[in-house]
């Protein structure tokens, strides 16, 4: 009985395989990187309204473009791509109160510029991350929530760029 579970696991397998690799299939990040290339350089611009997340939205910059563009990070003289990023203004507002009339909850709200410059051209993305969290009532969020927060949310609006600039992959493969 194993031996046919294990068969029919096998055929089952092969099948997807043929159906994703006929229908030409490919994951986002191949289109993403046909675009930023496979040797990227980031620099972030340190905001003088919020200094100590620049440092988040590097690291978060960067672990992007390792994880999901499956590129190298490299200096900026041998890059494909050089990416520059700004923090514009975090923000955060209540979005839930309790029966008292407390602010129970926030959602904070990130926007990046990146501006993607490759040898050829130079792109402006606009990008918004956004993250909801909860504080006990009548409580003042502390800059520990503060900056979880704005990473948490910086880290969506990398997503979002990626998702933009794997569009602009697809768009561009579509062309050809």
């Amino acid at each position: 009985m194993k031996r046919f579970s294990n068969l029919k696991t096998l055929l089952s397998l092969s099948f997807a395989l043929v159906i994703l690799g006929g229908c030409g299939y490919k994951p986002s990040a191949k289109f993403a990187r046909d675009i930023v290339g496979e040797k990227v350089s980031t620099n972030v611009i340190i905001s003088l309204e919020d200094p100590q997340n620049t440092v988040l939205i590097k690291d978060a910059v960067d672990k992007a473009v390792i994880e999901v563009f499956q590129a190298s990070l490299v200096d900026r003289t041998v890059s494909d791509s050089h990416l520059v990023i700004k923090l514009i203004s975090p923000a955060y507002s209540p979005i839930v109160y309790d029966e008292n009339g407390f602010v129970t909850g926030y959602r904070m709200s990130v926007t990046l510029n990146i501006i993607r410059h490759a040898k050829d051209e130079s792109k402006s993305y606009n990008t918004k991350g956004y993250y909801d969290f909860s504080v006990a009532p009548n409580a003042i969020v502390t800059d520990q929530e503060r900056f979880e927060a704005i990473e948490f949310a910086a880290q969506r609006a990398i997503n979002a760029f990626v998702a933009q600039v794997s569009a602009q992959g697809a768009r561009a493969k579509n062309r050809e």
